[in-house]
């Protein structure tokens, strides 16, 4: 009813707009063309470049800045709105300098450009000015040209108010107002993270990828001196802007025939971020995310945005290679794949094929992952398939099956920032899923969303929080059931969820009496008044939605304290609405999906397990084959069958498992007992070097294919370059080595793999590549007709009585730090960095911002040691030693000692780890390390860089404060330069 009443005259014709919506938005559906150079849809009104003033009920006026109303009488084609547009096209212009054909920015989406040309500008009527600064070129990823600025503020609005970093503003009051990095430094030396929005949204060549410098334009390949020279006769030798846009329009037409855009999928965390990645050649331009990318909108990271350089590596494998003697050969591939099946049946036939075992790539589509189950299943007939998701987020996968029967996020990001309440536990959110961070970050600066965070280092969200909280390690269950308990005890729960969609109350409400506040305090170290508080805040709050990772997952009881998360929530009715739910979140770009797609030893792909007749005999029909039943062993079982000679054979695909697997002592030396070792991978890396064969994989650049996200989003992926060298895309070289044995399964593009996939796992049956095309996505479970699930359980649990399960816990503490061993090491990501670092330490950007891990030392610490910042130190365990240089910070406290995990040298964390694990999912405990100390040098340089941006100073604000702007004694509204004659 309020929509009826929400209409808007323009130029005449009536039009039915959305109670609220911006005035820009609803003429931008019109036919009506109005300029608008700082406006984008993404960001929301700025009101800097004054270019999209109409007649607004007689008066002159920002359509941008303007929400319509009931009768509101709009004109766009008067001669005064005309006159208007023009003035601040001018302005614009007057800082803006147009050499549209010698411009890398021209390639048809350049605003100033299609703004002037759109509105049949001919002159300026002020003359160009250049600033007296400098260009800003000391970033690795874009720089700054503040002669070409027109200060529209897009870049400083997505900074502050979307990525949150809270970096850049607009100096109004200097007299060159210009963009600012921090308190006025360069950018490199800056909180700025590269996460490449600024360059993304601006509307110029002001703020550009420098990937693009001297790439994108057939002219543009030149020496700044002539460039200039250039830009000089061109501007002479045109007469008007008609010419020179027709010439440049032409030469932008012609690039779009040398430079490719693709669509792909980040191939790194698991946020699921897609975007437009533009070759030339082999060479990355830049990525492009847009407002249609479903997880991502405009938005990325420094790692999605500018961390490809891997691709091209000359560390690249590009011919299989084969071990002989005690070096590698390189050979052809009809030789490896010849070698590998002769191998791998020899130990079949001989052993059995329990003998072999598999692991997948969480970094591999899920086509591959499919092809991988298959080929362990149907052509050596065995379970013993896993894949990395079992390092971290088979616990969260657990707990939830548990309760609630998915094992999987409840809802979308977009419910993540619709909470009132986001809690995040054991997550390092800004730095392993920055663009989700950037949601929260968003929904609590802008909308008041409140945050709540439990970890144990102070990191950027930790201080961003509205409640903090440190437990001590490992008993976050504790303090989640207790805080249950209090909500139960004082009636806070939602009685009518629990009467109308819970099970397993009574038992449950009995499992929770030791979990008394007392008991919590005592263990948690968390006061007894500050866990009511959270307790009542908790049951107080509309939505709440609970986000996860490592730091949960991977202790000796991950399982259950994912459990006892989803517990909570069901207690207060958190689940089947928007804006609530569980998100474990997830690692890898692919862990949710490679376990999805069945490379699991229980479970068939769609999570059927292998002991299901009905499920089995499907897979048995299609496949002509009979499957075992028993489950398969996992990643860790693996490793101990070898040491116990039960197994001798392994296929590891895209997964450098000596490095990232846990005790990395017991798992090498359990490589070199192998009988016979194949690596599939893109690097020859630690794990590949223990190989008797290595397969040169493609990555994601190089293949088609489909990810699955976080939130259960399904994304195509498209091939944007050949595969490198003799490299080949992981399902085809799968292909080979079944048809080797036997299996000849014919497919010829990954589309075909994803259709059987559907037409044998429930959980997928309406996925297909049509229904995928482009940014199209899709959420499963995917009903057969194609519908999807963006959000889980609106129409009840997948239990047979779709009621969801209270699940009863208990709690010992099995680890802690003692006398000798006095020191918890915690570890987890960096921004920069991901996993072992394969990928991104190939990035020169990137290693010269962060060149390699290092230790976090609180000060009390260091100074009861005598160390200072730089010291070299070595941690000792019960399994092995890492060696690092100190940073001495406050994001750690205490005894607590913070190593990054991205790092395969001295410093790599699984040197400690041991073999304990969680007793439920067999995850390995990396988060319960007790260590002491060794002190080999007492000071040093600092291994944190002086340009990394750990050392920026951020200058938080709310957009531009375009106020100032206004407020400028050289500023003059255009609206009030001209003659109204309307």
């Amino acid at each position: 009813m309020e929509r009826e009443h929400t209409v808007v005259t323009i130029n005449g014709t009536e039009y039915l707009a959305d109670a609220g919506q911006n005035l820009l938005d609803l003429i931008n559906t019109t036919e009506e063309k109005v300029p608008q150079i700082c406006y984008n849809e993404s960001l929301g009104p700025i009101e800097t470049c004054d270019t999209c003033i109409v007649q607004v009920n007689g008066e002159l006026k920002r359509a941008c800045g303007m929400k319509v109303r009931p009768g509101m009488r709009v004109m766009t084609n008067l001669e005064s709105v005309h006159d208007a547009q023009k003035a601040a096209l001018d302005t614009i212009l007057e800082k803006h300098e147009l050499y549209c054909t010698v411009c890398d920015y021209n390639n048809g989406t350049c605003e100033i450009h299609n703004a002037v040309a759109d509105f049949g500008l001919e002159h300026q009527g002020k003359e160009y000015k250049a600033t007296s600064y400098e260009t800003d070129r000391s970033g690795s990823f874009y720089r700054y040209d503040p002669n070409q600025c027109i200060l529209c503020g897009r870049c400083v609005e997505v900074c502050q108010d979307v990525q949150v970093n809270e970096t850049l503003t607009i100096d109004w009051a200097r007299k060159e107002p210009r963009v600012i990095w921090d308190n006025d430094v360069p950018m490199d030396q800056s909180s700025c993270v590269n996460c490449g929005q600024c360059s993304t949204v601006c509307p110029c060549n002001a703020m550009m990828e420098v990937g693009m410098e001297g790439e994108a334009g057939f002219l543009t390949d030149q020496e700044p001196s002539i460039l200039r020279s250039m830009i000089e006769l061109t501007k002479k030798t045109e007469p008007g802007y008609g010419p020179l846009f027709a010439v440049s329009d032409t030469e932008a037409a012609m690039r779009e025939e040398r430079i490719k855009k693709t669509k792909t999928v980040c191939t790194y965390c698991g946020v699921g971020c897609s975007f437009d990645v533009w070759t030339k050649d082999r060479k990355v331009l830049k990525v492009e995310p847009h407002a249609q990318s479903p997880a991502n909108g405009i938005s990325t990271c420094v790692k999605g945005k500018f961390g490809w350089d891997y691709v091209n590596s000359d560390e690249r494998l590009s011919k299989p290679l084969i071990r002989r003697g005690n070096a590698f050969e390189e050979v052809e591939w009809d030789e490896a794949i010849a070698y590998v099946a002769k191998r791998f049946k020899e130990i079949r036939d001989e052993k059995g094929p329990d003998a072999l075992g598999f692991i997948s790539s969480s970094k591999a589509t899920n086509e591959e992952s499919f092809l991988m189950q298959k080929l362990a299943r149907q052509v050596i007939g065995m379970n013993n398939i896993d894949n990395c998701s079992r390092y971290c987020q088979t616990p969260a996968t657990m707990g939830l099956f548990r309760t609630v029967g998915h094992g999987g996020d409840s809802g979308s990001i977009n419910d993540i920032a619709e909470a009132s309440l986001v809690i995040t536990i054991g997550s390092n959110t800004a730095e392993s899923h920055p663009v989700l961070a950037s949601r929260i970050k968003r929904s609590q600066k802008l909308f008041g969303q409140k945050l709540f965070v439990f970890d144990l280092r102070k990191h950027e969200m930790a201080k961003r929080a509205d409640r903090f909280h440190q437990p001590k390690s490992g008993t976050d269950l504790i303090w989640l059931s207790a805080v249950t308990k209090y909500i139960l005890d004082n009636g806070l729960e939602d009685k009518n969820f629990l009467d109308e969609w819970v099970n397993g109350f009574d038992d449950y409400r009995e499992s929770l009496e030791e979990f008394t506040m007392e008991y919590a305090e005592e263990m948690t170290e968390i006061p007894k008044e500050e866990l009511i508080a959270i307790a009542e805040d908790i049951a107080s709050a509309e939505k709440v939605a609970v986000c996860w990772a490592m730091g949960v997952t991977q202790h000796m009881r991950g399982s259950d304290t994912s459990t006892a998360i989803s517990n909570l929530l069901l207690i207060t009715g958190n689940y089947r609405r928007p804006g609530t739910g569980a998100y474990p979140l997830r690692g890898h770009n692919n862990v949710q999906g490679c376990s999805d797609f069945g490379s699991m030893p229980n479970f068939f792909p769609g999570y059927e397990k292998t002991t299901d007749d009905e499920a089995r005999a499907r897979y048995e029909k299609e496949w002509g084959v009979q499957l075992p039943a028993e489950f398969g062993m996992d990643n860790h079982e693996m490793i101990e069958a070898i040491h116990e000679g039960n197994l001798t054979s392994m296929f590891v695909i895209g997964e450098d498992t000596g490095i990232v697997d846990a005790n990395i002592n017991y798992v090498t030396a359990a490589f070199e007992k192998l009988d016979f070792f194949v690596v599939q991978d893109l690097f020859l890396t630690s794990t590949a070097e223990y190989a008797d064969v290595v397969l040169p994989a493609a990555p994601s650049l190089e293949k088609d294919g489909t990810f699955t996200n976080t939130e259960r989003r399904i994304q195509r992926l498209y091939k944007a370059l050949e595969p490198k060298g003799d490299s080949k895309p992981d399902w085809e070289i799968l292909m080979a080595i079944a048809k080797e044995l036997g299996y000849d399964w014919g497919y010829t593009h990954p589309g075909e793999i994803m259709k059987e996939a559907a037409s044998l796992a429930p959980m997928f049956a309406g996925v297909s590549y049509d229904l995928l095309e482009g940014y199209d996505s899709l959420q499963w479970p995917v009903a057969a007709d194609g519908t999807d699930s963006p959000r889980l359980f609106e129409d009840g649990f997948p239990f047979e009585d779709k009621k969801a399960k209270l699940y009863p816990l208990e709690f010992e503490l099995k680890y802690d730090t003692n006398e000798e061993y006095d020191l918890h090491v915690n570890n987890g990501r960096l921004l920069e960095h991901f996993h072992e670092g394969n990928m991104t330490y190939k990035s020169e950007g990137i290693a010269r911002k962060t060149p390699n891990a290092f230790i976090e030392v609180s000060p009390e610490l260091a100074e009861e040691r005598g160390i200072k910042e730089g010291a070299e130190i070595k941690l000792i365990s019960e399994a092995g030693e890492a060696t690092g240089v100190v940073t001495v910070t406050d994001r750690v406290r205490g005894k607590e000692v913070f190593l990054p995990l991205n790092d395969n040298g001295k410093s790599a964390v699984n040197y400690l780890t041991d073999n304990r694990v969680d007793k439920d999912s067999n995850t390995p405990a990396y988060k319960e390390i007790a260590v002491k100390m060794e002190v080999m040098k007492k000071k040093g340089k600092s291994p944190i860089p002086p340009n990394n941006h750990r050392r920026g100073n951020p200058q938080p604000q709310i957009g531009v404060k375009i106020e100032e702007k206004w407020k400028r004694s050289d500023y003059q509204y255009p609206g009030n330069q001209v003659k109204d004659n309307g």
